[in-house]
């Protein structure tokens, strides 16, 4: 009998690498990999390709966490259901659902494995697993914004607070394990980012992008 966790697992991963900043940057003749930051996520979209094209690949990304933890499930669950029930606790497989497609966005296998910085999908998980940690961070994300400029570290600040609102808002151990994978996910992710944080070199939003050396 196929294990619903296994297929969430790979169905999710394979969601979240559909690589959307590349793809539309692809679509107007560019390649996001040699402009800017180099990332194909949607900050580097939106500095790169412009308001709109950025938009929606801020929007796309995000949609690919938000379905990958509420959407995929439930049809994974359909499509399995003639090989009896599974033993995998409900809560789990949301949760695992949402963490992959995270890790195939950051680490997409159409690109060598080289994808975006998670922020955008991040928040789409959160918004359909937790969505009052989630309104939270997302103020703390704008107001961080708002007073530096600096998306990075408004990514940073809302994953390093988001363990704690989780565990403040849900009291649940799984949760909680989820939020500190998240939130380690995008550190890990924004290494470069801190070190130009700390250099005084990272460019505030609004600012032009040029070619990658």
């Amino acid at each position: 009998m196929l294990n619903t966790l296994a297929v969430t697992a790979v169905a999710a991963y394979v969601l979240g690498s559909v690589p959307t900043g590349y793809l539309v940057g692809r679509a107007r003749g560019l390649d996001l990999r040699q402009m800017g930051s180099g990332n194909i996520g949607a900050t580097n979209a939106l500095r790169v390709l412009g308001r709109g094209p950025g938009s929606l690949v801020l929007l796309v990304d995000a949609l690919k966490g938000f379905l990958a933890c509420t959407v995929l499930p439930y049809l994974v669950r359909q499509f399995l259901s003639s090989g009896g029930p599974t033993p995998e606790p409900a809560s789990l497989v949301p949760v695992v659902g949402g963490t992959c497609a995270v890790l195939g966005h950051n680490f997409t296998f159409w690109l060598r494995f080289k994808g975006g910085k998670g922020v955008a999908t991040s928040a789409g998980v959160l918004a359909g697993l937790l969505p009052v940690a989630f309104v939270i961070v997302l103020g703390i994300f704008l107001l961080v914004l708002a007073a530096s400029r600096f998306v990075s570290l408004a990514s940073l600040t809302a994953a390093a607070v988001l363990p704690v609102v989780t565990w403040v808002t849900q009291r649940d151990p799984l949760l909680l394990s989820f939020s500190l994978v998240l939130a380690g996910l995008v550190f890990w992710r924004h290494r470069a980012n801190i070190q130009r944080l700390r250099a005084g070199t990272e460019p505030r939003i609004g600012t032009k992008a040029s070619p990658t050396p």
